[in-house]
């Protein structure tokens, strides 16, 4: 069999549960449901952060995005170094999309990268990339005229899925691996009138002139996504290539909070029944849709209960599928062909996360996870397939549990590199009455 191609749709801050095969009540999403439905569904799949850029990063390498110091989002130059950041991933760092390239892949990057822009910023190109047009990033632009507001920002998944089609197209000769890293549903979101039709009976009432009412706004953004989703499928039907290329959706971290700035108009994503949401190392902020369809290779009308995967495993996964020798190198990931394949697999090795600012703290998940500031002052332990809506702390009961999984997370948290961590990190402190 030939080498199977790879598309790679990575969508921006949707919940776990933003899917109707999800659960959503509302949100029309029917070709992520075919897709589904001809491949197989993970419930349990993971990415390393709560917000963009170090979930991407580990995409990229199959390392925890503390390795690199890469604690949250890319931004000005100061801003990072205030937090002890570099300005971009580094260009030396092994990618998936390096290993693919040098093996004989074409490899694509359309939409929003993230990974570093500004002076010195490494476009694209660097990290083993032959076409790219993106945003937020150096490099060639898309095509659309604002990324804020209005026709620009409504039309980006269209101009994203128009990219990588054509990127498809002139590659269908040979293996590709093209990554289409959404836009949406990052707030701002602005859709057309034309877009929000079919949510018409959610307009907040009385009030369409002064506001379009934020579930209208969020529901037809996702089904807008949806729409051309499909018209990505269709298109590997047309060129006969659907059979032998493997299409993965998933998403970056969980939903926006209504109550942040740019998203008090359309936050309302829903992370199902998980408690947390971006920012958070909770479930609902790290735990995100991922479908993947392989008509060649894998399972049918599958939903995969079972095993937990995780954004670092695409490199050695994918790899392995290509039939790229990776011997010898050091990742966080491991190969999860099987689990693709449609076999329920157990992890070999644990997931970590760190998170430094607010909300979070350190983080090892196996079948139970643990959540602690390094200084203990606040420590939970939860058994995920037992309780996944993290109800039920056990760290009182399960002492020796405690202590074995917190000296592996702060072992591994020493190897890091040092950077600020803020006062409140970690910290679920309400303002009571009287307190302030």
């Amino acid at each position: 069999m030939s080498r199977p191609n790879i598309v790679f749709v990575f969508a921006d801050d949707w919940g776990w549960g933003d899917l109707s095969c999800y659960g959503h009540p509302h949100a029309k999403t029917p070709n992520l449901d075919r897709l589904a439905a001809q491949g197989t569904l993970f419930s349990q799949f993971y990415v390393c952060s709560g917000v963009c850029s170090p979930s991407r990063a580990a995409v990229m390498t199959g390392r925890f995005p503390a390795h690199w110091g890469i604690h949250g989002h890319f931004a000005q130059n100061e801003q990072n170094a205030a937090r002890g950041m570099p300005n971009f991933l580094d260009p030396d760092a092994v990618t998936v999309t390096g290993l693919l390239q040098q093996s004989g892949y074409a490899v694509g990057h359309f939409g929003k990268w993230h990974l570093g822009s500004g002076e010195g910023a490494p476009p694209p190109y660097d990290y083993g990339i032959d076409e790219s047009k993106i945003n937020v990033g150096n490099g060639p632009l898309l095509n659309f005229t604002d990324l804020q507001t209005g026709e620009g920002r409504s039309r980006s998944t269209e101009v994203i899925i128009d990219e990588t089609i054509g990127f498809i197209e002139r590659n269908k000769d040979e293996p590709f691996f093209v990554q289409a890293w959404l836009n949406d549903t990052h707030a701002i979101l602005d859709p057309t009138e034309e877009q929000m039709e079919p949510y018409k009976q959610f307009t907040a009432n009385g009030l369409e002139d002064k506001h379009k009412g934020a579930l209208r706004i969020y529901y037809s953004v996702v089904t807008d996504v949806d729409r051309h989703i499909g018209r990505l499928m269709d298109k590997l039907d047309e060129l006969n290539l659907s059979d032998n290329t493997i299409v993965i959706f998933s998403a970056d971290n969980g939903p926006e909070d209504i109550h942040i700035r740019n998203a008090t108009h359309s936050g309302v994503g829903s992370s199902g029944p998980f408690r947390g949401r971006k920012r958070s190392l909770y479930e609902g902020g790290v735990r995100t849709p991922f479908i993947i369809r392989w008509p060649n290779g894998g399972s049918v009308g599958r939903i995969d209960n079972h095993t937990p995967l995780c954004a670092v495993d695409f490199l050695p996964t994918f790899c392995n599928l290509a039939g790229v020798d990776i011997d010898g190198l050091v990742l966080d990931g491991e190969d999860m062909t099987d689990a693709l394949r449609g076999r329920s697999t157990e992890r070999k090795k644990p997931l970590m996360w760190e998170w430094r600012f607010n909300i979070g703290g350190h983080c090892l998940h196996s079948d139970w996870k643990l959540l602690l500031n390094p200084d203990r002052s606040r420590v939970e332990l939860f058994n995920i397939p037992r309780d996944p809506m993290e109800l039920n702390n056990r760290a009182e009961y399960m002492p020796e549990r405690v202590a074995q999984m917190a000296d592996r997370v702060l072992a591994w948290q020493d190897t890091l590199p040092e950077g600020p961590i803020d006062a409140n990190a970690g910290s679920n402190a309400y303002p009571w009455p009287g307190t302030f």
